[in-house]
């Protein structure tokens, strides 16, 4: 939580640690002031609290990401009413001067839960998969980029814009895929999707290596190590070198017991290969989808019985 009470801390706010050492937290309003502030990691989270803040205490606010720019929704939700914010290479600039009014808006399909469908769709043996109406912010659709990369039948149709953001049908069909190398400056752009890319490259041909992935160690588990974990538990080749997680890809029948640790994602992107023609897959708490994703695993039959017929 430090990555978010240091930079608010240092524009005034007051946190006091109840046990000396994070959560739970005392927060006490105070008069805001600007900051310049270069993030230690490029994080939505750490970047969006921090223009909020600056946003409600009405100052200037200068931020750096350090590798590549994470996800902007908040920045352009900004710029729809009225606030300043401008992108000069690795800075965003926020001044205050805008107002939130009240709104109406179809919030866009999620396209971090969109990319388990899609990646479901990419290893059926026939067939084609429609989502519409899904958000396709450039920072949020690097896994589209990855997946074209690794020979992946994917496009996007019938584009519009709600409120600065770019929404629209995304179109995919089955391929083969292809081993592809995913560096450390695309990682803030497809964070939530490496699991799902993750065990897409067990079924490539070749050896993926995600760069720079150690961030996977703080999300709502240790993401990196479970992933390799659990791709060795279904017969497939992975470890973790350093930071980064390489993926051997190939044709072995997924099967074996995967490990969540209550993590939604790992168990929506195993649940993918589980679609596998003769896959054994058993996962040990798919319930915990629901956090992102209610009602994942009747969408994930749906798409199995229409590829049937």
């Amino acid at each position: 939580m430090r990555r978010v009470t240091t930079p608010l801390s240092a524009m005034g706010a007051r946190f006091i640690e109840r046990n000396g050492d994070g959560l739970p937290l005392t927060v006490r309003g105070q008069q805001l002031h600007p900051i310049s502030y270069d993030m230690p990691v490029s994080s939505a989270q750490i970047k969006s609290a921090i223009l909020l803040a600056g946003m409600a205490g009405e100052v200037e606010v200068a931020l750096s990401e350090p590798h590549g720019r994470s996800r902007d929704h908040t920045e352009r939700l900004l710029r729809a009413f009225g606030y300043g914010v401008i992108v000069k290479e690795d800075r965003i600039y926020f001044a205050p001067g805008g107002r939130i009014e009240p709104f109406d808006i179809e919030v866009p399909g999620d396209p971090s839960s969109a990319a388990f469908l899609v990646g479901a769709a990419v290893l059926a043996e026939a067939g084609e998969l429609r989502i519409a109406g899904v958000g396709v912010n450039p920072t949020r659709t690097g896994f589209l980029e990855v997946l074209l990369r690794m020979g992946a039948r994917t496009q996007v149709e019938n584009l519009s814009t709600r409120f600065g953001e770019p929404v629209g049908d995304l179109l995919v069909r089955p391929a083969r895929l292809r081993a592809t190398e995913i560096t450390a400056g695309e990682i803030p752009g497809l964070i939530d999707e490496i699991p799902l890319l993750a065990v897409l490259a067990s079924r490539a041909t070749g050896t993926t290596t995600f760069r720079q992935v150690g961030e996977l160690r703080v999300k709502e588990s240790d993401r990196l190590g479970l992933m390799a974990e659990n791709l060795r538990a279904v017969g497939a080749q992975a470890e973790v070198v350093g930071d980064d997680l390489v993926v051997e890809g190939g044709d072995r029948e997924p099967r074996g017991k995967v490990r969540t640790a209550g993590d939604h994602r790992l168990a929506m992107a195993f649940a993918v290969l589980g679609t596998l023609p003769r896959a054994r897959v058993s996962i040990d708490d798919m319930a915990c989808a629901a956090v992102s994703f209610p009602g994942f695993p009747e969408a994930l039959r749906g798409l199995a019985v229409r590829s049937r017929r």
